[in-house]
């Protein structure tokens, strides 16, 4: 395939060379060469000398991504082949462990081809794709799964929209069509899945180690409290861990038949726990009134919300959302506070629970952090790609 020379501004330049994988819309200085998605690119600075070879794709502020810093390299199906060789190699325990059968084998820049990710749930791989640009080399990065591994089935999300629109489809590639729900591990917890059910599947992955350490040392004869629970993993995690009860809430309809399923598969008595759909701000502002208190408060809000009467962004209101978990939870009680936001760091996310706990007058102590486990990859080149922030806080 031919490439399109890209010329880069000098203001960017020590940057990528220095191992920086995105393309931004401000450092391309002949844009109007770019003229459809999936297009090879050579990129060199105003001088005409090399920097790398990528592809075109929009994605966020990014208009493509680098994929190789040598000359002579090709992008073809044989690179391909190579880079998911590789992550998967690296990702050999995860295969070899009986306990988890879900989890992330190919994790975008962290693996070198960013705007793809791929994950597997006991045998069938789910390819994300996250732009149009990458999508064009479909068949070339599915074939580097289906030559070179065993597989059940191969199912796709496209995270993009196509014309101005995301298209519904029911998500399969090839291979075997999936039985769904399907029963996937995760240190033991069983957790329904479904593959051809848009592009949220039930569980999020990313949050493993943290949902293994509320089971295995902070839920036991405790009262939990989970919000924006999507479906109740950190509840399930939790009454597995011998709490006392847990309350989840979530603001969709749905939330409410998935945590039911979520503590079937465990056969934990869902009757038992308080299943609320109902926006987590009115709730606060209820279980103030009621008085209520929990010894465990987890916190994992998406990076931006919106429901009729309140809008959230962490960026902006995390402080505030911490302030009112803090006035729920019990002497002594833990927080989970958590955010999956690129926008800040680790930094400035204990800016903020800082000022929560200030502006309260309440002390608190840091008790651990978590931040992506080891089957996400990330490159330090693209802190952004390191954008999960989980912190226990013990208030005192």
């Amino acid at each position: 395939m031919s490439e399109t020379t890209i010329r880069i501004h000098s203001k960017f330049v020590n940057k990528m060379k220095s191992g920086s994988p995105i393309i931004l819309k401000d450092a391309i200085l002949n844009i109007r060469d770019l003229h459809r998605e999936g297009m090879l690119l050579r990129l060199v600075d105003e001088r005409g000398q090399f920097i790398g070879k990528g592809y075109y794709g929009k994605q966020n502020k990014g208009y493509g991504w680098i994929l190789t810093r040598k000359e002579n390299e090709s992008i073809n199906g044989v690179f391909f082949q190579q880079k998911i060789k590789k992550a998967i190699e690296n990702r050999k325990s995860f295969f070899e462990n009986e306990d988890t059968t879900a989890f992330r084998v190919f994790n975008g820049e962290g693996d070198g081809i960013g705007g793809l990710i791929i994950d597997y749930f006991d045998g069938f791989y789910v390819f994300h794709w996250y732009s149009e640009g990458i999508y064009q080399f479909k068949e070339e990065i599915i074939d580097a799964i289906t030559s070179q591994f065993s597989y059940k089935g191969i199912y796709q999300k496209k995270r993009f929209a196509q014309d101005g629109k995301y298209v519904e489809e029911d998500d399969f590639v090839t291979g075997e069509r999936g039985e769904f729900p399907l029963i996937v591990k995760e240190n033991g917890i069983h957790f329904a899945v479904y593959l051809n059910d848009g592009a949220m599947v039930g569980v999020f992955l990313d949050q493993r180690d943290v949902r293994k350490a509320i089971r295995d040392r902070y839920a036991e004869g405790k009262t939990v409290l989970n919000t924006f629970s999507y479906t109740g993993a950190f509840s399930v995690a939790a009454a597995l861990g011998g709490a006392t009860k847990t309350t989840s809430v979530d603001l969709a309809n749905r939330s409410k038949s998935k945590t039911i399923e979520q503590f079937s598969m465990n056969e934990i008595d869902y009757e038992a726990q308080d299943i609320i759909v109902e926006d987590v701000f009115r709730y606060f502002k209820y279980a103030v009134k009621k008085n209520l208190s929990f010894d465990l408060v987890i916190l994992d809000p998406p990076s931006f919300a919106r429901s009729k009467k309140v809008t959230f962004s962490a960026a902006k209101d995390y402080t505030n959302l911490l302030k009112q978990a803090i006035a729920i939870t019990s002497d002594d009680g833990v927080i989970v506070a958590s955010t999956n936001s690129a926008a800040f760091d680790m930094k400035k996310f204990k800016g903020f629970i800082h000022t929560a706990f200030q502006e309260t007058n309440e002390k608190y102590e840091i008790l651990e952090e978590y931040g992506l486990p080891e089957d996400f990859k990330t490159i330090k080149e693209f802190p952004e790609g390191d954008y999960l922030k989980v912190v226990f806080i013990k208030k005192r």
